[in-house]
């Protein structure tokens, strides 16, 4: 018989313990570096200015004088004292509600269309119905479709349907990020239904929505966001005025209006807080209510 001595194993150190001292990394340094003019831009054009508007909402002043602290007059008067301004949010809340909706739909209804053409026809289709949203800001554009709806411009009753239709014929955004997601769903799981008999619609409804919700959902916070901001078609569209009868007052353009023709920057300010305030918000909602109709693949 032979015995054999077990032997202890000896302790095993930490990494930590008896390693050298960890040595500053240099490509650290620079990485900083790269980084130093995106952050000197991010805090000179975006932190700065953010924080010296939150001072001037609280005073009145009006860019040649020094500001005189009012606390939150400047808030108080918006919702008070000043009906031009609930006419601004009533024609921005008519607009976000009817335009976001009208091109989201024109965008999955066309991408849907594309999704079934194949080879040079989907990307021929594709670059046509997004060109149009490369001149989403543009004035030309703008005072083109002004001389297009010239007589509907004119009208109270009509003006802001000639912006909204402005902004759903550029859907071209939105279209290009429901294409992509079309094209994620796989097609073995559309055949199988079919073979089931499920026919298009309830495909539609049974797969292809619920697996392209994420990207609903995403287009649609983009699109509101962007649609309280709308500022660029208001303008031209109106003359800059808002009209007629301030049936074009969107709240970016009365915002406009405060700060760089009447020179009230303290309330233009608070409009502009007032109205991140308010995106915050309804961002904040979307976000809550998503749980309930939007389905993620590792979801079960």
């Amino acid at each position: 018989m032979v015995l054999t001595e077990r032997v202890a194993p000896a302790p095993v150190k930490s990494v930590a313990e008896g390693a050298p001292p960890r040595r500053p990394n240099k490509s650290q340094g620079v990485a900083y570096l790269f980084l130093a003019p995106w952050l000197l831009g991010a805090i000179g054009l975006t932190v700065a200015p953010m924080v010296v508007s939150l001072y001037l909402s609280f005073t009145d002043y009006d860019l040649f004088n020094t500001p005189n602290w009012v606390g939150v007059d400047n808030y108080v008067k918006l919702f008070s004292d000043d009906p031009r301004y609930l006419q601004s949010v009533g024609v921005t809340l008519r607009y976000v509600a009817v335009s976001v909706p009208l091109k989201l739909l024109l965008a999955l209804g066309v991408a849907l269309l594309l999704n079934s053409l194949r080879g040079l026809g989907q990307a021929f289709f594709r670059s046509a119905f997004y060109a149009p949203s490369l001149l989403g800001a543009s004035v030309g554009l703008a005072l083109a479709w002004r001389a297009i709806f010239d007589t509907w411009v004119d009208t109270p009753d009509m003006a802001l349907t000639t912006i909204i239709l402005l902004s759903a014929w550029q859907f071209g955004a939105p279209m290009v990020i429901f294409l992509a997601g079309l094209q994620q769903i796989p097609r073995d799981m559309l055949d199988a239904a079919e073979v089931d008999g499920a026919g298009w619609w309830r495909r539609l409804f049974s797969i292809v929505l619920p697996m392209l919700s994420p990207v609903m959902f995403f287009n649609l916070v983009l699109e509101t966001i962007h649609a309280f901001q709308a500022f660029t078609q208001a303008f031209v569209v109106s003359g800059g005025r808002g009209g007629p009868a301030d049936s074009t007052l969107f709240y970016t353009l009365y915002l406009y209006e405060r700060g760089f023709t009447e020179f009230r920057m303290g309330s233009a300010s608070a409009m502009a807080w007032v109205l991140l305030v308010v995106i915050a918000v309804i961002t904040a909602v979307l976000f809550r209510t998503s749980r309930y109709w939007v389905f993620y693949g590792d979801e079960r």
